[in-house]
């Protein structure tokens, strides 16, 4: 393997603290020349915010090694929907990582943005969204998982609600981050490293492993943040690799 496509929130951290041992697998990783780019799903922090706060936690991270599910859905709108007016129901600042897109808090909007699930999710708000894509504005999620971890333990994600969402408006959301495959070869291009030379680290079996392996990378899934053994046990195919964490990456590299 040459590239490596590595999860943020419970891979190397959890609550934003690093988990033990990722701050020198991740230096190993730079010591022997691997390209890679930390991929993650999180909306709640714009990708300036998360690079600074890996780096003052130890990690040798700066903001071009971060790639955003905000960051891909802004570019996605300014290239399939040009001049729209975008309605963002996500919880956390990201206006930043939104930059260039025509952004609106009443009226009309084209695009319904959903971004990460918080106390926003509010009834009103979810209604507003689904009166609007019941109207004819695109819906497009930044994300659709379904819960992560935090210090408090699993709290829902934005796929509990975006799931109700198409359902009773009877559209699909176009979903620019994980687990779409363009989200991965985006990341592997900003690398130039081909997907079958690649491999993707996350602690999420379908959003980050199982869809990577599909999208041709090599798969590796981490027993630390959102795994869970039964979900393991009921997901939908098998890891290329099971490690116990983030730490263990490079003993996997080597051959150990």
């Amino acid at each position: 393997m040459r590239g490596v496509l590595i999860d943020i929130d419970g891979v190397l951290t959890v609550s934003w603290r690093p988990l033990p041992g990722a701050v020198d697998a991740l230096a190993w990783l730079r010591r022997t020349g691997h390209p890679l780019k930390l991929v993650t799903n999180t909306t709640s922090r714009s990708r300036r915010w998360i690079a600074d706060t890996l780096a003052d936690a130890g990690f040798d991270v700066g903001i071009d090694d971060v790639v955003t599910a905000p960051v891909a859905t802004a570019a996605y709108v300014a290239e399939h929907f040009a001049g729209a007016r975008c309605l963002v129901l996500n919880s956390g600042d990201i206006g930043e990582d939104l930059a260039g897109l025509d952004v609106v808090t009443d009226g009309t909007p084209d695009v319904v943005l959903v971004g990460g699930a918080g106390p926003e999710f509010s009834y009103d708000a979810l209604n507003t969204a689904f009166r609007h894509v019941q109207r004819g504005a695109r819906l497009v999620a930044m994300q659709r998982n379904l819960f992560w971890r935090t210090d408090s333990g699993l709290q829902l994600d934005t796929g509990a609600f975006l799931a109700g969402l198409e359902r009773a408006a009877k559209v699909e959301a176009d979903v620019v981050g994980k687990p779409a495959a363009s989200f991965f070869a985006s990341a592997l291009r900003l690398i130039d490293v081909a997907a079958e030379d690649a491999m993707m680290v996350g602690d999420d079996i379908e959003s980050d492993v199982l869809a990577a392996q599909r999208a041709g990378l090599t798969g590796v899934l981490v027993k630390t943040g959102k795994y869970l053994p039964e979900t393991h046990a009921r997901a939908d195919g098998t890891p290329d690799h099971v490690i116990d964490s983030f730490a263990d990456l490079p003993d996997l590299l080597r051959g150990g």
